[in-house]
């Protein structure tokens, strides 16, 4: 037994002119897009890299941004939340043979950050620094931009 699949009907430019489509309900226009009216001012280059059980940030692009080179030496501090990482000649960690950055075990304690989860790296190359988000860093930006542009408790 052979079924037969009724025709799919389009509606026609005829049909459009009325403003509604073959069934007799109105048509849809397309999607309303977007506009943003603000333009990239920095250039700020992102990554979103996870950390392996040694305190390695895999994501090598940031490291390239800063033009920092294996080898190169840095800081690393805490600061509200954020870890803030500026080359420095006399600084403790070096960015790795293979272009890693190391983050320590007594830093992550203290952000809270576990094995394997994803950081929120913002190098800005201008400045000579890189900026670490933990995850608990990114909920706190993200619900508070939320509450500042949908309305609400960032809570």
């Amino acid at each position: 037994m052979t079924r037969t699949v009724p025709p799919v009907v389009l509606s026609s430019p005829a049909d459009a002119s009325n403003g509604q489509g073959s069934t007799g309900r109105p048509l849809r226009g397309p999607l309303p897009l977007p506009t943003f009216t603000d333009r990239r001012v920095r250039h700020t280059v992102y990554a979103l890299s996870a950390i392996d059980h040694n305190g390695r940030l895999a994501d090598q692009a940031v490291v390239r941004a800063m033009s920092w080179a294996p080898g190169t030496r840095y800081t690393i501090q805490e600061h509200r939340g954020l870890l803030i990482v500026d080359a420095d000649r006399q600084g403790v960690f070096a960015v790795t043979r293979q272009g890693h950055l190391y983050t320590p075990a007594v830093v992550r304690r203290r952000c809270a950050v576990a094995t394997g989860d994803r950081l929120l790296i913002a190098a800005e190359p201008a400045e000579g620094r890189l900026v670490i988000h933990p995850p608990a860093a990114i909920d706190a930006m993200i619900a508070e931009y939320h509450a500042c542009v949908l309305g609400g408790d960032p809570a």
